[in-house]
């Protein structure tokens, strides 16, 4: 039996810019790897390439103004209703000065205590000291900047109602905002809204148009096409990053194609099945800011098939404390690896899985590839798993 099971390598690579060969520069940044730290590549290996090169080297950017012009031809209202978005300076804060190009005044409803992956906009003890009811309670700007206002995030240091209430009034448009968690309370102010949330959105529209709205567009429905020229994406404007001030780099829209000119390249060059998938943020909470790190819309937006599905593990600790409980050393060993290998194939809500992560492949391995490659400066755009498919009956 190996000693060593699963392996994660960060791949350094060159800088990816517009209209690189990026499946060339993959396979080659692999090789090179492989072979200045002598390792071998085995069928099931992955490759994973982070979404943001992907978006790079397809030229898939987008101005503020362009973004402008599509929502002023999907909505055309002076006033628009900006519903639940995120609270952060590089996902949204760029997209909110072009909403605000768009039209003469924002109202925006933001939820409390916080954003929907888990940015804070306000203290919670202040809740409790206000005898606030956040499932049914309205917030008013006035009353947020009398008893909210001193909050600042506990990473970033600063209060995003400030950062937003400043970029939409940089834009000549003028701005108001509210704080409640209904969705349906923006009609109080407008009947032409824009739902901003990412995970909720579809259910978020739904429920504004049962309430009376009259024109509402999510994100994903802007910029899902291009605009004088412009990237696009199949998710809209979610996913997208700031890229310049005036510019913003959209979710990746050719990566299936990517993902497959890279198994091909790698079949030809090794031998071997290699399955290839495209990242973003990974799935998973920080435990001290709360926050939920899934601000794109999917882990993975392309992925070769052999990525489809989901682990089908059995516990050893249930089996070792239980079935095998009178048993050790070698013997115990043998009696594990045997079970392994008779297991069924769907063993999901049986005792033998207790305690497992049955979540898809794909967001298991882009969560651990998110943690690997980081947001900073490793230069690590693409990651190499090997033997995450082995498990403890192979040699």
């Amino acid at each position: 039996m190996r000693d060593v099971g699963t392996i994660v390598r960060g791949i350094r690579t060159p800088i990816i810019k517009e209209g690189d060969n990026l499946a060339q520069i993959v396979v080659d940044s692999v090789i090179k790897a492989s072979k200045s730290e002598n390792f071998q590549f085995e069928d099931r290996d992955v490759i994973a390439i982070t979404e943001a090169v992907v978006g790079i080297s397809e030229g898939n950017f987008a101005t503020l103004d362009q973004i402008a012009k599509d929502i002023k031809n999907k909505l055309s209202s002076d006033h628009i209703g900006i519903v639940f978005p995120i609270l952060s300076r590089n996902r949204f804060a760029v997209l909110l000065s072009a909403m605000a190009r768009a039209t003469k005044k924002i109202t925006l409803l933001s939820s409390y205590p916080s954003d929907e992956v888990g940015n804070d906009i306000l203290y919670r003890e202040d809740l409790r000291k206000y005898n606030i009811n956040a499932s049914s309670d309205v917030i008013s700007e006035n009353e947020y900047k009398e008893k909210f206002g001193h909050f600042k995030h506990l990473f970033t240091g600063v209060n995003m109602y400030e950062v937003y209430r400043d970029l939409v009034l940089k834009e000549g448009c003028e701005f108001e905002m509210v704080f409640s968690n209904k969705p349906e309370t923006i009609l109080d102010y407008t009947d032409t809204v824009i739902n901003c949330d990412i995970h909720t959105r579809v259910e978020t529209k739904e429920r504004l148009l049962k309430y009376g709205a009259k024109k509402v567009l999510m994100m994903s429905e802007i910029l899902n096409e291009s605009v004088d020229g412009s990237g696009y994406s199949p998710y809209g404007l979610l996913g997208s990053n700031r890229s310049t001030e005036d510019k913003v780099k959209l979710f990746p829209r050719t990566g299936d194609i990517l993902v497959n000119k890279v198994q091909e390249l790698m079949k030809e060059k090794t031998g071997k099945t290699i399955e290839v998938m495209v990242y973003g943020d990974g799935a998973f909470k920080d435990p001290v800011g709360k926050i939920w790190e899934l601000a794109d819309p999917v882990v993975s937006p392309a992925y070769t098939s052999g990525l489809e599905g989901s682990p089908n593990e059995i516990k050893l600790k249930y089996f070792s404390e239980n079935k095998f409980k009178d048993l050790k050393g070698e013997e115990l060993n043998n009696a594990m690896r045997e079970e392994i290998k008779a297991k069924d194939k769907e063993l999901k809500g049986t005792m033998a899985t207790q305690g497992t992560t049955p979540r898809r492949y794909t967001d298991l391995l882009g969560s651990l590839c998110d943690l690997t490659s980081g947001s900073g400066d490793k230069g690590t755009p693409v990651v190499l798993i090997q033997r995450y498919f082995t498990n403890y009956s192979n040699d």
